[in-house]
């Protein structure tokens, strides 16, 4: 693709690598210096049932910083992607689950906003005005489309069998403490039958 055509797909890429880049590297870098700095995210992702907390705050903290920062320079298409994808991902399964679409209600509207125009991204490719257009590396369409997709898929799917232990959600299946046990909670079991 040559001409004004070629010259408006670099341009398009540019512009969302300049809005997706940088947002992401914020997100990051605010879980590790923000108000509550590392220790507060390490909370936060306890809270979410991240285990161990503290590594996985460190990690997303690292991967949102080292993405951003890929997607901005327009670096190795369709990784930064990806790696988009695989936090939008975990996030809307862990902090934006069951609370609906809109983000103004904390729902999953804007982790899905991310995540497909990082895939749109990396279907475009980071253009002629990037690090990979500088190094003559094109990457772009379908394929890397479906890398970013399904790495960034794969990641979270693993990252949440292997490490995200919630607490009970339904407190009539969650056994209750010995100190919030009401005299009527020790009858017999066999009462119950009656």
């Amino acid at each position: 693709m040559t001409g004004p055509q070629h010259h408006a797909r670099d341009t398009a890429a540019l512009a969302l690598r300049a809005t997706l880049g940088p947002m992401l590297f914020v997100h990051g870098w605010n879980k590790v210096s923000g108000p509550g700095g590392l220790k507060g995210t390490t909370g936060w992702f306890e809270a979410l049932g991240l285990r161990p907390a503290a590594v996985h705050a460190r990690m997303a903290a690292g991967t949102e910083m080292a993405a951003g920062a890929a997607l901005t320079v327009g670096l190795a298409n369709p990784l930064p992607a990806a790696a988009a994808v695989g936090l939008m991902a975990v996030a809307a399964r862990t902090d934006h689950r069951g609370k609906g679409f809109f983000v103004f209600k904390g729902g999953w509207e804007y982790t899905g906003v991310v995540a497909g125009a990082a895939v749109a991204l990396a279907a475009l490719g980071h253009g002629r005005y990037s690090v990979d257009g500088l190094l003559k590396r094109r990457s772009e369409g379908l394929v890397p489309a479906l890398l970013a997709a399904g790495l960034g898929g794969a990641a979270a799917a693993g990252l949440l069998a292997l490490c995200y232990r919630p607490e009970a959600e339904d407190s009539k299946t969650a056994k209750p403490e010995p100190e919030d046990l009401q005299p009527e909670d020790l009858k017999p079991a066999e009462a119950d039958a009656e």
